[in-house]
């Protein structure tokens, strides 16, 4: 049953962040692409750069677990990212348009309430 609320949980914080994304007006590509590697959350475009986001949610109050959603993503996850970016470039060429500065990878943390509510997010660009 925890595992079941932690996905849903999750999930609802990707779906925060990828309206985030839109509204800040990033074009959604992919979505949870799943790799040898474990799942990209989202890659998103805008006309600058084509970005990889990993989301991490927590629930405010909950035990266990860093103090932040954004601390959980260590050097080990990181390079687990760059993975599966690798992996996504070579299934799915991505030639739709120009993207000056290439490549990012960007963080969000989503922070939700018990009750499944927003209470913060951070967004930040080239996280690493």
């Amino acid at each position: 049953m925890a595992i079941d609320l932690r996905r849903r949980h999750g999930a609802l914080g990707e779906k925060i962040a990828e309206e985030h994304l839109e509204h800040r007006g990033y074009s959604i590509v992919a979505r949870n692409f799943r790799t040898r590697f474990g799942k990209l959350d989202l890659v998103v475009a805008d006309d600058r750069s084509l970005v990889f986001c990993e989301v991490k949610t927590r629930v405010a109050g909950s035990p266990g677990g860093p103090d932040g959603p954004l601390d959980a993503i260590g050097p080990r996850k990181r390079r687990r990212l760059r993975r599966m970016a690798l992996q996504w470039l070579a299934e799915t060429p991505w030639t739709d348009r120009p993207h000056r500065d290439g490549l990012r990878f960007d963080a969000i943390g989503v922070v939700l309430t018990p009750a499944g509510r927003l209470l913060a997010l951070e967004h930040v660009e080239g996280a690493f």
